[in-house]
């Protein structure tokens, strides 16, 4: 039976530069990449070296600790570079698109006359089982593993994310075939959660055999890890597993036409785009032929993903694995004459420090300055304002800087993953890195406990 919950925790962050429902295809750009790094808790081995040519599904590289995760190439073409940084870690295999895509052939397949064995085959073959992740740690599941239930997020909170029934319009076919696909997975419902606020896209209508619920408010009302703590909290013992709306239109793509399509609408947003609207593009796409004469001059940060939780990368950097928005905005590298003493009419502040809260319904120009540095971490109530769970995460957050397993587990680790709290981050006047302690802290945990 599906609910109705309403969200009272969380904020809302007015940023300028929201994407224009407007659909442009500018083409694909000339390189790809795939970046380990955007799978937390892989080890990579190499299967191409530079000058090897690819077709769009042939593995790139697979995780020594799951040798049956296959992680595969996007386009057809020739390994350019495998770039590395510190200790020689594997950053990113880039690829140069051959003019026509040539595809990897996996065979068209019912997911529905198919028997769970065959359909995690298929996906790890291909290259499309890193589109699951699981709960706890948020990391990409076994393929020997059952999840209790599985997620979807039809909605995104985050700010100026991009609008999912805007992007999965003309989806249908691909995305009920994927969602048949999760059926045969899961080893208890398949739950998709929609917008409380109005009706969903018609994508998202009558689809059997899952379970429909509904979230209004602020954000993080939009992320999957509020979704599972309300309906099917998760423990030590029972992972969940969670996919985003256009990944399961690529399971379901790899069914209906035997291939790995990894087409993908990209929301182009942030203050220092002229034109912020939507792409068609694809996972790993370089990000230049989305910004070309189309980005203010200036010192601009370029994030693959939201402002909250995205990662910073180049001006001709590439589309993360699991992110379907690149956000522009000014970099923090200016000072304001009185600082935090000005009246702030063009600043947004969580805490009302500035007079910009008598003008509700502002959009603002952020940069990334941190506005002061790393000071006494003090208990204000901050965290607990924005993050609508059951936990307590500011004590989280010390008991992972001491590394107190005990409490880690006593207070919450296993429910959360970065973007759970990005806000706490963003909110915190200590100015903790909350999301790089939390992740520190997951890493710590999954050494000690499996």
């Amino acid at each position: 039976m599906s609910k109705v919950i309403k969200i009272k925790k969380g904020l809302n962050i007015p940023l300028k530069g929201k994407a224009e429902k407007v659909l442009t295809d500018p083409g694909l750009p000339g390189k790809f990449a795939v970046k380990p790094i955007d799978f937390p808790g892989i080890r990579p081995k190499m299967l191409v070296r530079p000058d090897d040519a690819v077709k769009a599904g042939t593995p790139l590289f697979f995780d020594k600790y799951k040798p049956g995760v296959m992680f595969t190439s996007p386009v057809s073409g020739r390994v350019v570079a495998v770039n590395r940084g510190e200790r020689r870690k594997i950053l990113e295999v880039v690829i140069k698109r051959d003019d026509r895509i040539d595809y990897e052939d996996f065979g068209k397949a019912d997911p529905g006359s198919l028997d769970r064995k065959d359909v995690v085959e298929r996906l790890l073959k291909s290259g499309l089982w890193p589109l699951l992740r699981q709960r706890p740690y948020g990391i990409i599941p076994g393929p020997n593993d059952t999840p209790r239930s599985i997620f979807i997020s039809g909605f995104d909170t985050a700010p100026l994310a991009p609008d999912y029934d805007f992007v999965m319009q003309d989806s249908r076919s691909e995305f009920r075939t994927g969602i048949d696909v999760l059926k045969k997975l899961s080893g208890g419902k398949v739950y998709l959660n929609l917008n409380g606020d109005y009706p969903p896209s018609d994508v998202f209508k009558d689809l059997s055999g899952i379970e429909y619920n509904y979230f209004s408010g602020p954000h993080p009302a939009g992320n999957v890890g509020v979704h599972i703590h309300h309906l099917d909290p998760v423990h030590k013992n029972g992972a969940v597993w969670y996919i985003n709306p256009q990944d399961i239109l690529v399971l379901g793509r790899l069914f209906l036409n035997g291939t790995v399509d990894f087409s993908r609408i990209i929301a182009l947003t942030g203050s220092e785009i002229v034109k912020p609207r939507y792409y068609r593009s694809m996972m790993g796409a370089s990000v230049n032929i989305l910004v070309k004469d189309n980005v203010n001059e200036g010192n601009n940060r370029y994030i693959s993903g939201n402002v909250l939780t995205g990662k910073r990368i180049p001006s001709g950097g590439f589309v993360g694995f699991y992110d379907s928005q690149v956000t522009v905005i000014p970099e923090g590298d200016n000072y304001r004459f009185m600082g935090w003493a000005s009246p702030g009419l063009d600043r947004f502040s969580a805490s009302r420090s500035f007079f910009s809260w008598l003008m509700p319904g502002k959009d603002y120009r952020h940069d990334t300055n941190y506005n002061g540095g790393e000071r006494a971490y003090v208990m204000t109530g901050q965290y607990e304002r924005v993050l609508p769970m059951d936990i307590i995460p500011q004590q989280l957050v010390k008991a992972i800087m001491v590394e107190d397993i005990d409490k880690m587990e006593n207070l919450g680790i296993y429910e959360v993953v970065e973007e759970d709290l990005a806000l706490c981050e963003y909110v915190c006047t200590s100015k903790i890195e909350v999301q790089t302690l939390l992740r520190r802290g997951i890493e710590l945990m999954i050494r000690e406990t499996i």
